[in-house]
């Protein structure tokens, strides 16, 4: 005769969690296994069906922060050479409130306009990789230019929040989780969100690349693009034999952990990421080493610049090319740390800020997106270029511009999206979006579509409801979409 089970009933909490806890730690890190490998008849990883097909694997997000001018770059306004040195209150008209409240005179850019490409959109001469002339080729044609952007935030900690989590504080998940949660991991020995730092971290730490409420396995990885990449990613034992033995002595004290503790998402993620960052040992200097790479796909991205702020984001740029044949999801570049110049925060000597920071990442760039198209990887890659704002027409004092979140531009690569156009416009000025605005979460839910993920599915259970990144926003930006 079988004794039947004791009842539960009145167990203690904590005695429960710790009889259980072997399997409910079992459960979740099937749960993390079975998400990655879970294959779409087509071969890849998808999480949530949708009734539209994917049309990039990957993102490689080139964060521009400090904000770019986007009357210096993308959007031309003849109207800024007109007035120039005017007042711009009797001029544009009514102006915002400003960050420093230090309003000069109209501005005219101090960089050459004109139409660039076969496509013929207007661009200055400020990234002359990118927009082409008679030394390079250019890129325009392959680039599709939103002038119409804007934000909720003229700061840049919370700015670069809204960015990255479509929420102006500190604590939700960055849209690099959110992708990585929603489609999983190609690489099982690399994280599916990596992020390349070139000399800096934006303003708002690491919290730019949290995991937020999702599982901490999705949070950003934050790889050093010069020297060492990863702290411990060299094994300090003096053989594999015992590394491995203390491997397995971790293991056993992990599932020692797991019995005591029960089901506690940081400490599973934890064990997790220790099993990868174990796998990651061999992955990340073999990524990271890029001496195989031919001498022409190096001086293509300038690796040998005699600039070393250019050579610093060539190696970025070009490590995120092997990120993205390497299966990596989301990859984001971090700007490096110009003499003189932190960000592209010109309140001050424009022309100064502009040039040296548009020297740094201006050839890599252009590199990337056309060694990305030669191998095949363009039409499958997304490329976002872009800051959390922009700035104003006007001088901040005599020659700076202050922060503008009325109307800017972002422009978009490869990974589905039409090439060679201009969408949105803003007034006369480039001072603010008049004609088909875009807000942050229009352009994360058009991100997620061209992942294949639906965003009004794509969704959390937190707090007592289901969360999703563009929040209760957002619309697929169609007429950009190949």
């Amino acid at each position: 005769m079988l004794t039947p089970a004791p009842l539960l009933t009145g167990m203690p909490r904590r005695d429960f969690l710790r009889r259980a806890g072997a399997g409910l730690g079992s459960i979740a890190l099937a749960d993390m296994i079975a998400r990655e490998n879970v294959r779409a008849a087509d071969g890849s990883l998808n999480v949530i069906s949708t009734d539209f097909a994917a049309k990039a694997k990957s993102v490689i997000f080139l964060f521009m922060e400090g904000a770019v001018s986007q009357i210096d770059s993308w959007d031309y306004k003849p109207d800024l050479i007109k007035y120039n040195g005017k007042d711009p209150r009797q001029t544009i008209g009514k102006l915002e409130k400003t960050q420093f409240d230090n309003i000069g005179t109209v501005l005219k850019s101090p960089w050459q306009f004109k139409q660039r490409g076969e496509c013929g959109n207007w661009a200055s001469n400020l990234f002359p990789y990118i927009v082409g002339d008679d030394e390079h080729p250019g890129v325009m044609d392959e680039i599709c230019i939103i002038n119409s952007l804007t934000s909720k935030f003229p700061e840049h900690t919370s700015a670069n929040y809204f960015l990255h989590s479509g929420h102006g504080v500190q604590g939700r998940p960055s849209m690099g989780a959110w992708v990585t949660y929603g489609l999983g991991s190609e690489n099982n020995d690399l994280p599916g969100f990596l992020v390349l730092n070139g000399g800096q971290i934006p303003s708002g730490g690491l919290d730019n690349f949290s995991s937020g409420f999702l599982p901490a396995v999705y949070q950003g990885s934050l790889l050093n693009a010069n020297g060492t990449p990863l702290a411990n990613i060299n094994p300090n034992e003096r053989d594999l034999q015992l590394q491995q033995i203390k491997r397995g002595l971790v293991r056993k004290l992990n599932a020692t952990s797991l019995r005591n503790t029960g089901s506690v998402d940081a400490l599973e993620s934890a064990i997790e990421n220790y099993e990868l960052a174990a796998r990651m040992q061999v992955a990340i200097p073999e990524l990271m080493d890029i001496s195989g790479e031919t001498e022409e796909t190096q001086n293509l991205y300038g690796v040998n610049s005699t600039n070393g702020h250019t050579k610093t984001f060539a190696r970025q740029c070009l490590i995120a090319r092997r990120m993205v044949e390497r299966g990596v999801r989301f990859i984001e570049l971090l700007i490096p740390m110009t003499n003189g110049y932190s960000r592209w925060d010109a309140h001050g000597d424009l022309t100064g800020n502009h040039n040296r920071n548009a020297a740094a990442v201006d050839q890599p760039t252009a590199a990337l997106i056309l060694d990305l198209k030669r191998r095949g990887l363009l039409d499958e890659t997304l490329v976002v270029f872009g800051s959390e704002f922009g700035r104003t027409p006007f001088a901040q004092g005599r020659d700076g511009r202050d922060h503008n979140e009325y109307g800017f531009s972002m422009w978009l690569a490869g990974g589905g999206v039409k090439q060679g156009i201009t969408y949105g416009t803003t007034d006369n000025w480039g001072y603010k979006a008049v004609e088909n605005p875009v807000e942050m979460h229009d352009l994360h839910a058009t991100i997620l579509h061209l992942l294949g993920l639906n965003h009004t599915d794509l969704t959390y259970r937190f707090s007592g409801r289901d969360i999703r990144l563009t929040d209760v926003h957002g619309d697929v930006i169609h007429d950009i979409i190949a």
